[in-house]
């Protein structure tokens, strides 16, 4: 018996999309890796199936590997009283991944401040645009390689804006 085939919200996505090259990853909540084209569909899927009822989005937070991005959702059936995990990986240069607004409401501010602290864009979000600092701030300061910008040598200069 493979770790994986401990798991039932694997086992049952492997069976409802056996097209998926789904990636297992045990630990405290296992974590099943959707290939991020899937991720709605999939999201969907553990939403709408009453045996599931994953209605509850807990929370959605992103990983820095500096060569990719990593999103992590934990999802919750509130009725079953279980918790699941899913990942996808997103590519740093392109850092665009599928928003979930869709399937749950919940994921609209979280991936805003994804969004803002760390810059991956949610393709299908309906008001992607920072929520923690201020438009014009350059950067994403969650991000490994992000460094302060130089601070002004005269402190008067600070002051005069």
């Amino acid at each position: 018996m493979s770790l994986a085939a401990s798991d039932p919200v694997y086992e049952r996505l492997c069976a409802a999309f056996p097209e998926v090259p789904f990636r297992y990853a045990p630990g405290g909540v296992p974590a099943t890796f959707v290939p991020p084209d899937r991720l709605v569909e999939v999201c969907r899927f553990l939403r709408d199936t009453p045996e599931l009822a994953f209605d509850y989005l807990a929370s959605v937070t992103a990983v820095d590997y500096l060569d990719r991005f990593e999103i992590v959702y934990q999802v919750r059936s509130l009725k079953r009283r279980q918790d699941a995990a899913l990942r996808i990986e997103v590519d740093r240069a392109a850092a665009v991944a599928p928003s979930v607004t869709s399937v749950w409401r919940a994921a609209d501010y979280q991936e805003r401040e994804i969004y803002d602290l760390m810059g991956i864009r949610f393709a299908g979000h309906p008001d992607l645009r920072r929520i923690l600092l201020y438009e014009e701030f350059d950067g994403h300061p969650l991000r490994k390689d992000w460094r302060l910008p130089a601070e002004p040598r005269d402190l008067s200069e600070r002051h005069h804006s």
